[in-house]
């Protein structure tokens, strides 16, 4: 230290009038604010990642992430819709690729937004969870120093002795108190806050129960026609789609049988005739227990051993033949025809890859109740079986079954193949009723229509959310109206000379506050004063 700075000297030399100090410096200054650094850019991220902004906005980008699943069919519910579509457009097919269109809720960006918001929920919440548990273990404030400022104020009768009975009046409204000298403070409604906490814990719930249970669940889907039936394992499956997390073990064993598909259609209403009512599936259930008949309707599942099953679709299966040159039969089987239109015109495939001289592919439409149009063609005037034709296009010529690509039953590829019915063949389409026989062009042989019976589509659905959303949703809409309906207030009675003053104040909007301090009022007036009308209480307002 040098001696001009030393203690002593500056004792012995104060500054005089006249004077001259050098004032310090001051700092540079830069134009921004202080560095962060890496833990502080950390923080930040943080505190922006959990507000409750934040979680807003990523539940918003969620629901709107959700779209392109409802409108873009998925793997996992609609695979031949997947096929169709890339094939409609082939151009967009990069497209759907690059954004993951048709696997949305499994793709790497609606799982971020997924996990950013669980991320985000839990990082709020947890702080509330601290700072709510502390506020309902302390005491209620102290008592205004002026109670004429706040909400209700009023005065009535009453002394300090009178605190003690007001403390139970408040205890029995479910008021926590406590007393501070001559004055009683109470507070009520901690239960909002619980409330709105609960919402948010049920809604992480809801979330983490979507996300890990449903990767146990699975869903599949099978066409059968009346009188067939199948089991529940993966062979049996036309299209399945599982969870993550599933294992083929867990199938229960059970088998469905389709008896009889009932179908209702409106007779009497000539604006809407025709228009299907009710569709009921009645089934045989075999389970180990037994075998059990049952009935599936559209809105009214089957369950099954843990599984529920629905009826999603319905439509027509002609049962056709065929014989070769030389009479051999070479197939026969109920074709399912796939509806194109509200009256049921149904199309149907079927492919002979062997049996016949050369291969053969049909290609056909079904007409259940079959007229003829000014244009010659046909159409369906009505959805039930009133004049069934059967109308089919054959071809020759490689089926491309022995290439190894998998091949949809409902599409006949027809590009190394020759027409020889029906189009610019220069031979009509064959045209069938039930029963009849036409011989294929070719002397290939004979195909007889036989009869027609319907098929549904049953879906087995095995999701064990369902359960957890259910109560999850009740709290949910139980915690909600808490937080909405439960007011936060403060009640305080204070004596001095004058009586007793009463007050209230709120956290937040609280319309029946002013209510709830008259209420107390009333509560502490003596009974003489409630019948002396001449002595109102004493209100002022500031």
């Amino acid at each position: 230290m040098s001696p001009s700075s030393s203690p002593d000297r500056a004792a012995a030399d104060p500054l005089r009038p006249g004077d001259h100090v050098d004032a310090p410096e001051p700092a540079e200054r830069t134009g921004s604010g202080p560095k962060l650094g890496f833990v502080g850019w950390l923080r930040f991220l943080w505190r922006q990642l959990t507000s409750m902004r934040t979680a807003i906005v990523l539940l918003l980008l969620l629901a709107v992430g959700a779209i392109p699943g409802s409108l873009v069919p998925q793997r996992s519910s609609d695979p031949n819709g997947v096929i169709q579509v890339r094939a409609d457009n082939p151009d967009l097919v990069w497209l759907y690729d690059a954004l993951s269109l048709h696997d949305v809720y499994s793709s790497p960006w609606f799982s971020a937004i997924y996990i950013l918001l669980f991320t985000s929920l839990v990082g709020c919440v947890i702080p509330r969870l601290a700072h709510h548990w502390k506020a309902m273990r302390a005491l209620p404030p102290r008592t205004p120093a002026r109670l004429s400022r706040l909400v209700g104020f009023q005065t009535v009768a009453g002394d300090a002795s009178d605190l003690d009975r007001a403390d139970g009046v408040l205890k029995k409204l479910g008021y926590r108190t406590t007393r501070y000298g001559d004055s009683v403070s109470a507070e009520r409604g901690y239960l909002r806050e619980s409330g709105n906490l609960l919402f948010h814990i049920s809604l992480l719930a809801l979330i983490l129960v979507v996300g890990l249970g449903s990767g146990f669940g699975y869903n599949g889907q099978r066409l059968l026609v009346e009188g067939r039936g199948f089991a529940n394992t993966l062979s049996s499956y036309d299209t399945f789609s599982e969870g993550q997390w599933f294992d083929d073990a867990t199938l229960e064993p059970f088998s469905i049988r389709l008896d009889d598909l009932d179908v209702l259609y409106e007779t009497e209403n000539r604006n809407a005739m025709g228009a299907p009512l009710d569709f009921t599936a009645h089934v045989t259930v075999n389970e180990p227990t037994g075998d059990r008949a049952a009935q599936i309707k559209v809105n009214e599942p089957l369950r099954v051993m843990g599984a529920d099953l629905y009826l999603i679709s319905n439509g027509y299966a002609p049962r056709i033949s065929v014989r070769d040159a030389e009479g051999e039969l070479v197939y026969d089987e109920y074709t399912p025809f796939l509806a194109q239109d509200d009256l049921m015109t149904s199309l149907g495939v079927m492919k002979l890859p062997d049996g016949l001289v050369e291969q053969l592919g049909l290609r056909g439409f079904f007409y259940p109740t079959a007229v003829q149009l000014d244009t010659g063609a046909l159409a369906s005037g009505y959805t039930d079986l009133l004049n069934p034709v059967l109308s089919l296009q054959a071809f020759t010529g490689d089926l491309g079954l022995d290439e190894g690509i998998p091949r949809s039953v409902y599409a006949l590829e027809t590009d190394a193949m020759t027409q020889i019915a029906g189009g610019d063949s220069g031979t009509e389409a064959l045209m069938l009723a039930p029963g009849q026989t036409v011989e294929i062009p070719g002397g290939l042989g004979t195909i007889t229509f036989e009869d027609v019976v319907r098929y549904g589509v049953i879906e087995v659905h095995v999701d064990h959310t369902q359960t957890p959303v259910f109560w999850i949703a009740m709290v949910l809409v139980a915690s909600l109206l808490g937080s909405l309906l439960i007011p936060r207030r403060r009640l305080w009675v204070k004596a001095v000379p004058a009586g007793l003053e009463l007050a209230g104040l709120a956290r937040g909007e609280d319309p029946t506050l002013e209510r709830a301090v008259d209420d107390l009022a009333r509560r502490l007036r003596p009974p003489q004063a409630e019948t002396d009308d001449s002595q109102p209480p004493r209100r002022t307002s500031e």
